[in-house]
């Protein structure tokens, strides 16, 4: 029995010095939208079950309110300007650096599943091995899971319909009428999110030992809000609590600045509640994978030895201020996100931090719990839970966001669109003060901060490389192969056209 113990403390000591990594990337997750974080009708055991083994991080900011900046900027651990990864269709400059890369320098087996929005789809930053679930651009005809989809002879026409410009000019009267809160007709294994997890969960039930990395990137709760049963009739629209910051109406500069994907104005509270219970859905759903992961990692015996990040990449506006979706001023339910973490070892769980933190954290917190240095990077190390920072900052193509624990400033390109909200009398961001001569100094003082931010290191324009690096891999190709044609084809010949 001696020799027993003995063996497992060194097991135990092998896998701490190289713990597992496992990272969980929503899409568009309000941070509020987690029965942990204090919603009132959502349910999410899974999460739930992280948060008290963890540390939640009650006011983590993305850097970039789009998909894949904000993805290259967890990544890398840089701030976009510094990356040069400005848009939807990018590449990073240097994905050898990259914290999967940099991890399988040191001998870590590291594996993707599901949404990573990269240009090539199968960029080659560090993954051995990618099965992938995409949603925009042309990602979506070189990726596994439209693979399977084809392979079965089914269809995600809401999502493409939805996601593809082509066909959403066609788009009938439900699909508008609803903002896109339409059961998938897909099954539940067949949908994205069932797919995704499934993949994720044979990558776990793969796991031997210590150093092994896993990323998983769901494209849910994004739109369209599309859950398929029984997750689409988990939640009753009617008995839904409308989340903080809904107003009757939209206010004239959300409306100058971006009507919106949906049109803003069109949106009226029945509607919304419909969306709410689909995005709660989606989520639910979600969720009910993070507890199966926990569960496959117990049965392994590699739960309490593995860090396990659950997050998002940006957030959604969720009727906030009448918004829907993203796009729009950089207020806290788009800008903020959920940021749950179980760190590797005994103890330690079940805490609450209230440090402000942004995503970039996240990169050099990985790093340096596996022994890999963060030197270089815009990232602080969280692990202590006693750092944080006194102002976190973020960008857009439009704005640049300068937050503090008690105020925010929003620097618009244009001096019209440039926004102060004292968050101490004002925490729904309604009284622009930006124009009161009381504040004068303390703008002033926010918007340096601002400029000697983006002073810091290299700044990149947007960067974009089709021919950059992929895995080598049976299933990794390239857009504009026989096969990404012969997928295209499929999904354009299947998706219904609505008569003129």
């Amino acid at each position: 029995m001696a020799g027993g113990g003995a063996r497992r403390r060194m097991v135990s000591s092998v896998i701490m010095s190289t713990p597992n990594v496992l990272v969980i990337l929503c899409d568009q997750l309000r941070a509020d939208c987690l029965s942990v974080t204090g919603n009132p009708d959502i349910l999410t055991p899974g999460m739930d079950r992280l948060a008290r083994d963890g540390v939640v991080y009650e006011n983590c900011f993305c850097p970039f309110p789009v998909c894949t900046p904000s993805r290259y900027s967890l990544l890398s651990g840089l701030y976009v300007h510094r990356h040069g990864g400005r848009s939807n269709h990018c590449t990073l400059v240097s994905p050898d650096m990259a914290f999967p890369a940099r991890l399988a320098r040191r001998g870590y087996r590291s594996s993707a599943v599901g949404k990573m929005h990269f240009t090539p789809t199968y960029l080659d930053v560090g993954f051995r091995r990618m099965m992938l679930a995409e949603q925009d651009g042309p990602g979506r005809f070189d990726d596994d899971y439209h693979d399977y989809l084809m392979d079965r002879g089914l269809v995600d026409t809401i999502d493409i319909v939805d996601q593809r410009e082509e066909f959403r000019s066609m788009a009938g009267p439900e699909y508008w009428d609803t903002f896109g809160a339409v059961p998938s007709e897909l099954a539940e294994r067949d949908s994205s999110t069932g797919w995704i997890g499934e993949e994720a969960c044979r990558e776990l039930e793969g796991w031997e030992g210590g150093g092994n990395l896993l990323m998983v990137g769901f494209i849910k709760p994004h739109h369209p809000f599309d859950p398929p049963p029984p997750w689409s009739g988990m939640y009753d629209p009617e008995a839904l609590t409308l989340l903080e910051g809904w107003t009757e109406s939209c206010a004239e500069r959300d409306l100058t600045f971006n009507r919106g994907y949906f049109p803003h104005d069109t949106l009226d509270e029945r509607s919304l509640r419909r969306v709410m219970a689909m995005y709660y859905g989606c989520v639910s759903q979600i969720d009910r994978y993070v507890g199966k992961f926990i569960e496959i990692l117990e049965a392994r015996g590699l739960y309490e030895d593995t860090l396990v990040v659950f997050t998002g990449d940006h957030g959604e506006y969720l009727g906030f201020h009448h918004l829907l979706l993203k796009g729009n001023h950089g207020y806290d339910p788009l800008m903020r996100v959920p940021l749950l973490v179980k760190y590797p070892g005994k103890g330690g769980g079940g805490k609450r931090s209230p440090v402000l933190c942004s995503t970039v954290d996240i990169t050099a917190t990985i790093l340096s719990r596996c022994g890999e240095s963060a030197d270089g990077l815009d990232g602080l190390d969280l692990t202590d839970g006693t750092g944080g920072r006194t102002l976190v900052f973020a960008e857009s193509n439009r704005e640049i966001m300068v937050r503090s624990s008690r105020d925010k400033l929003l620097i618009g390109r244009d001096s019209r669109d440039t926004l102060y909200f004292d968050l101490e009398h004002d925490p729904l961001e309604t009284t622009d003060l930006s124009r009161d001569p009381r504040f004068a100094a303390r703008i002033e003082e926010l918007r340096s901060a601002a400029l000697d931010w983006l002073m810091i290191g290299t700044r990149r324009q947007l960067f974009l490389n089709e021919g950059a690096p992929i895995i080598d891999a049976p299933n990794a190709r390239r857009g504009g192969d026989p096969l990404s044609a012969r997928s295209a084809d499929y999904f354009r010949s299947r998706v219904p056209h609505r008569e003129s």
